[in-house]
C-alpha cells in the first residue's frame, strides 16, 4: 500500500503576523493566509484527491476549505479533521511572543535564540527543552509530540486505500518535523512556508519525503 500525499502548510495567521507562538492556540488567516491558500489551491487544482486530511485547527480547516474551491471535484471529496495532526503545543508560552519564548528556553542551555538551538540540538531535543522549561509541564515532550503525530498518520491509513492521492493541511514545525525524521538531507533548516507544499509517500511502516517546502507550480 501506498497513498501520495500532497501536505500543505496553513496560510498566513494573524499571530505568524505578529510573531507570537501558536501552536493548539488559534487565529483567522489574514488576507494574505487566505491568498496562500488560494494560491496552494491553484497549484493542486489538476490533482485527482480522494480524500483531504486537515488538523481541527481553524487555521487548517479554513485553508484545506480554500483549496478544495479550486479543485473541480473539491465538493465531493470527504475532509476528516484529525487533532493528531495539530501543530505541537507549547503549554505555558502558547500566545507568548515567540523570541522571548526562545530565550526562556534557551537559558537551560546557555543559548537565546532560536536558530542557536535548534542548530546545536535539533528539532526533536528543542521539543524537550521547551516541555522542560514549561512551568505548568503542559507542553508537549518529543515522544508525547510523535505518539500522537504516528496515531494521525494510522488514522489515514485506516481511511485511504493503495493509490489513493490525498490533501493534508498542517502546520509549519510539525511539516519540518516529519520531513526531520524521514528525510534530513531534505530539511533546509527552516519551518514549511505558508501555503507551501511538500511531497509524501505513505506506506504501512514508513513515510518517503519527495520534496518540502515547494512554492512553484511543478507540484
Amino acid at each position: 500500500m501506498v497513498v501520495t500525499a500532497y501536505l500543505v502548510r496553513h496560510g498566513q495567521t494573524y499571530l505568524n503576523l505578529y510573531n507570537k507562538v501558536q501552536g493548539w492556540i488559534d487565529s483567522p488567516l489574514t488576507s494574505k493566509g487566505i491568498a496562500d491558500a488560494q494560491d496552494a489551491g491553484d497549484r493542486l487544482a489538476k490533482i485527482e484527491f480522494d480524500a483531504a486530511f486537515t488538523s481541527d485547527s481553524g487555521r487548517a480547516v479554513a485553508t484545506g476549505r480554500e483549496i478544495l474551491k479550486k479543485n473541480p471535484r473539491g465538493m465531493d471529496i470527504i475532509t476528516y479533521q484529525y487533532p493528531e495532526l495539530r501543530e505541537q503545543f507549547h503549554g505555558y508560552f502558547e500566545g507568548e511572543n515567540l523570541e522571548q519564548m526562545w530565550q526562556f528556553v534557551g537559558e537551560q542551555v546557555d543559548i537565546t535564540n532560536e536558530a542557536g538551538v535548534l542548530d546545536h540540538y535539533g528539532l526533536e531535543r528543542a521539543r524537550d527543552l521547551i516541555a522542560k522549561a514549561d512551568l505548568y509541564n503542559n507542553a508537549e515532550n518529543n515522544q508525547q509530540f510523535w505518539d500522537r503525530l504516528n496515531r494521525g498518520f494510522d488514522r489515514i491509513r485506516e481511511n485511504t486505500e493503495d493509490g489513493q492521492n490525498i490533501l493534508i493541511v498542517s502546520h509549519g514545525m510539525t511539516i519540518r518535523s516529519i520531513v526531520d525524521r524521514y528525510a534530513p538531507e531534505l530539511d533546509d533548516g527552516q519551518a514549511a512556508k505558508n501555503g507551501s507544499i511538500t511531497k509524501l509517500l505513505i506506506h504501512p511502516e514508513t513515510i518517503e519525503v519527495e520534496y518540502y517546502n515547494k512554492l512553484d507550480q511543478d507540484v
